[in-house]
């Protein structure tokens, strides 16, 4: 076996996982600033722009949910038959993976060039806003193919312990769009002013550069997994095992969505401000959950492996490594938000508006400092839905998310907000994380009763 793989079952479990998740981390930052600064550039074309993006930020998280959820099952179920030496069964899932992505694409060309203004119509009825808003849709959704593949390719080298390249597709694509960004939107140069639509080809020709590292390393770089698709036959067994877990972690994620776009129809009934201020505070927490996803990305194939082998010791060391991590980074997140939210706004305020400025200010503030509570309990329940993928428990996740997104936040954020207005609308991500807390525990609790105290459990060396 190749020391790439036996790594996960034997070296020291500390510097095992920051090893593996330093280089997500980075990749993961990196995204998270070029999206920050997609959002910036966008705020300084025209707030109008800035409220156009979030509306369409709903279906942007559709696409990552079904990218991320897809290649999740595909990188848990490659790591458990790595872990069991069941070396065919891994080749099969990552080609299996690799088709999945291509159609998922496929069907999000339908989605964002027929579906998304029927969608958006429903948020807005201002022309101003819409027409940027479907202008945004049509590229930014309608061309995600190419960041399915990516996030595919990503993963499939995950699973075999490679994250080096996974951090160039990052950083690669990251560098691509800030340096088109300003240049597309603003028309710098050679290129003609495209406002929004700059913005979303930006993003896209950033993604296709990020692909195109990514089928490098998967296809050609690593040989733990073997991708090449000659002959390839569909199975159903194969694609069944891979969205036991991702089906759940698509669905996971797509209820963040739909979340989203409830959130949004509950603000839009107070200001647009409102509306501006979740989407500005869905970019900036990228700075602190990304480094949490990474270590998130670490841990997930290191605990399925060692979950395929059976060492309840390594799995177990895995899981708390990760959620020290985890909790230590939101702590840092918690700190920022309560003593900077004024700084962290002004980044995207058009400051040429000092009505627009002041009122993002008024209402951004106390937002960012009260949601800012949940940090704590989200990196329990991150390092958590990480085990329940690593062990094929993926409707475990599932039902901590709709209970976290759906079943708690909506109807206590509108109930906030009938009974005392905008600003108690916020107190509903602190209140979600509590139930989501109490129920992720419960279930964890289940799974080791169940199953995890039974797998053999030999000592580290």
């Amino acid at each position: 076996m190749d020391q790439s793989q036996n790594k996960m079952g034997t070296q020291k479990m500390v510097p095992l996982i920051f090893s593996m998740a330093l280089p997500a981390m980075i990749s993961m930052l990196i995204n998270a600033l070029y999206n920050i600064v997609d959002s910036i550039f966008v705020a300084k074309y025209s707030q109008d722009a800035l409220t156009a993006v979030s509306l369409v930020f709903p279906l942007q998280q559709l696409v990552i949910a079904i990218a991320v959820g897809t290649a999740v099952g595909v990188n848990s179920l490659i790591a458990r038959r790595l872990g069991a030496r069941m070396q065919e069964d891994a080749d099969c899932a990552a080609r299996h993976g690799v088709a999945l992505s291509v159609v998922g694409g496929g069907a999000f060309i339908l989605i964002g060039f027929f579906l998304s203004g029927p969608f958006l119509a429903a948020f807005t009825d201002r022309p101003g806003v819409l027409d940027q808003a479907v202008q945004y849709s049509h590229i930014a959704v309608g061309l995600s193919i190419f960041v399915m593949v990516s996030v595919m390719c990503e993963k499939i080298q995950q699973a075999t312990g490679n994250m080096i390249i996974p951090m160039c597709q990052g950083l690669t694509g990251a560098i691509i769009n800030i340096i088109l960004d300003p240049l597309m939107i603003f028309g710098i140069g050679p290129f003609p002013e495209m406002g929004i639509r700059g913005a979303a080809v930006a993003t896209i020709i950033g993604q296709i550069g990020g692909m195109f590292v990514g089928v490098w390393g998967a296809f050609v770089h690593q040989k733990i997994v073997d991708v090449r698709m000659r002959g390839f036959r569909w199975k159903g067994g194969t694609v069944l095992e891979i969205y036991r877990v991702g089906l759940p972690g698509i669905i996971m994620q797509s209820v963040v969505s739909v979340m989203t776009a409830g959130l949004n129809l509950i603000l839009i009934s107070f200001s647009e401000v409102a509306v501006s201020v979740l989407g500005i505070y869905f970019k900036l927490q990228t700075f602190i959950f990304m480094p949490v996803f990474g270590i998130n990305q670490g841990a997930l194939p290191v605990m399925g492996f060692n979950y395929g082998a059976r060492n309840r010791a390594r799995l177990m060391s895995a899981y708390k490594v990760a959620l020290c991590g985890a909790f230590c980074i939101m702590l840092f997140g918690l700190v920022v938000f309560q003593l900077l939210p004024e700084q962290m706004l002004m980044l995207f305020a058009d400051t040429k508006d000092a009505a627009a400025t002041a009122a993002l200010l008024e209402t951004g503030v106390p937002a960012l400092r009260t949601i800012s509570w949940s940090f704590l309990g989200a990196a329990f329940g991150i390092i958590n839905s990480t085990i329940f993928q690593a062990i094929g428990r993926g409707i475990a996740s599932l039902i901590v998310s709709v209970c976290r997104q759906l079943v708690v936040i909506l109807p206590v954020a509108w109930l906030l907000g009938r009974v005392r207005g905008l600003s108690a609308i916020w107190w509903a991500f602190p209140i979600a994380e509590v139930a989501a807390f109490a129920i992720s525990f419960a279930l964890l609790y289940h799974a080791h009763r169940t199953e995890l105290r039974f797998l053999d459990a030999p000592k580290e060396g």
